[in-house]
């Protein structure tokens, strides 16, 4: 009895002496040496060999260098294939293939000691472990300290390991293993933390969000007046610059005079012809009835005249456009605009008050959700990222309008908050907020929506 408590503590002994070993190597490779070689100081054997599923037989007791081509390194391969759990190996449990030649490479007794638990990842502890074999039965007091001694090296392994890089297989495994433990342990599901994670999960899911989207957004005027064309023409010539600050009454443009003069001569003249005819006629009317009743007709062509006159003179005086109020010019460059023909009507230019500014976004038809009369609405500039322009929604066009690319968007405009230093013509992202929806179907949206388009389910 105190010789079995002797051996017992000289075991223990080695394993601690073992254990600080391993602790304290510094590469892999002598781990190796110490798998197959070291373990004899637990339990005597005669054969030693180590495999691991992603390097093959790397250690042999005894042996310097293994041959990996040899019959004995590859049955060993395939015979470690076949090994799963801990403890005794039987040759006649084992495949016929590898069992006919068991007793030409190993003595009849074997032991397995697995290097990889159950509920590792396979990618952070590969399969693997130490084959001993010797010509004596195993005692359950050498299974017991060899098989603590395989736990102590396969930590030892994985503090050697690099970090197991992210991937879906890595992550796959991480669920499985986590799954694998949680089913394993005896608390029940309602306690266990899988089903609180995915209590937690399901409740995060839930949480309602502001659902918002992204649109192409610019700062606009508020009450832009529009200047337009008040005749048929040809500009002349341009009195102020883009983006110049006018006064009401400022001379802005004019057209080119020079048709409408000759026009206004002409009609004039015709003007003083007929009331020389009108003034004949009269004269003559005293002494001869017929002239008499030429004198209506006459008159008749005196106001003709006269308003074809007035006419002309009204078209002279709207060649000279003026500020119909206080504000700043927008238009293009007036290089573009001299010389060419314009219609009535045709918009050349607008005068916006400085402090009216809106934003203007434009929501594309796959985002068009619904948006109240002031929804939130925040302006990136691309001009300012960090001071974002905050604004209400005051209102989105009914119907989808075509912009100036081409395509077709839903026109929204929302008034400042507050006034804003930046000047009319930024452009930037607009994130516009609607209502309060559960995070998944913020998350989904899209993707449903595609998928609907895509399957029409």
């Amino acid at each position: 009895m105190a010789a079995m408590e002797h051996t017992g503590t000289d075991a223990a002994v080695a394993l601690l002496e073992l254990a600080r070993r391993a602790r304290h190597v510094e590469r892999s490779v002598e781990l190796d040496f110490m798998a197959v070689n070291a373990t004899h100081a637990l339990a005597p054997y005669r054969q030693a060999a180590l495999w691991f599923a992603e390097r093959g037989v790397c250690a042999l007791s005894g042996v310097v260098q293994i041959e990996a081509n040899a019959p004995y390194a590859e049955w060993l391969g395939r015979l470690c294939r076949e090994l799963k759990d801990a403890g005794p190996v039987a040759p006649e449990e084992l495949p016929p293939a590898v069992a006919a030649e068991w007793a030409e490479w190993l003595p009849a007794y074997g032991l397995w000691l697995p290097l990889a638990a159950s509920g590792d990842l396979p990618r952070a502890a590969p399969a693997g472990g130490i084959l001993l074999a010797r010509d004596i039965p195993w005692l359950a007091s050498e299974i017991a300290a060899l098989t603590e001694w395989a736990d102590i090296l396969r930590h030892a392994y994985l503090a050697h390991r690099p970090a197991m890089p992210w991937s879906l297989a890595a992550l796959k495994a991480r669920v499985g293993a986590a799954w694998q433990r949680e089913r394993s342990a005896a608390a029940p599901w309602w306690r266990r933390r899988s089903t609180l994670a995915a209590v937690l999960v399901a409740a995060l899911l839930l949480a309602p969000v502001r659902l918002t989207v992204l649109a192409p957004g610019e700062l606009v005027p508020a009450h832009p007046v529009a200047i337009r064309s008040p005749l048929d023409g040809v500009i002349e010539r341009f009195h102020v610059a883009p983006n110049q600050l006018v006064r009401k009454g400022q001379p802005l443009f004019d057209f080119d005079e020079a048709q409408l003069a000759s026009r206004h001569a002409v009609a004039s003249q015709a003007l003083a012809t007929a009331e020389a005819e009108y003034r004949q006629s009269a004269q003559q009317a005293l002494n001869d009835g017929k002239s008499k009743a030429l004198l209506t007709t006459l008159q008749g062509k005196i106001e003709e005249r006269r308003a074809e006159t007035e006419f002309l003179a009204g078209q002279v005086e709207r060649a000279h456009v003026t500020a119909p109020q206080d504000g700043i010019v927008l238009f293009d460059d007036p290089d573009e605009w001299i010389g060419r023909p314009v219609a009535t009507g045709e918009r050349i230019m607008r005068i916006a008050a400085p402090r009216e500014v809106e934003v203007e976004a434009w929501l594309a038809l796959g985002d068009a959700i619904a948006l109240d009369a002031g929804a939130e609405v925040q302006l990136y500039l691309s001009a300012a990222p960090l001071a974002p322009v905050a604004a209400r929604v005051r209102h989105v066009s009914y119907e989808a309008v075509q912009r100036p690319d081409g395509g077709y968007a839903y026109r929204v405009r929302a008034r400042l908050g507050a006034a804003s230093e930046h000047r009319i013509g930024l452009k930037g992202t607009a994130k516009l907020s609607g209502r309060r929806v559960p995070l998944i179907y913020w998350m989904l949206r899209r993707p449903l929506a595609a998928i609907r388009e895509t399957l029409g389910w």
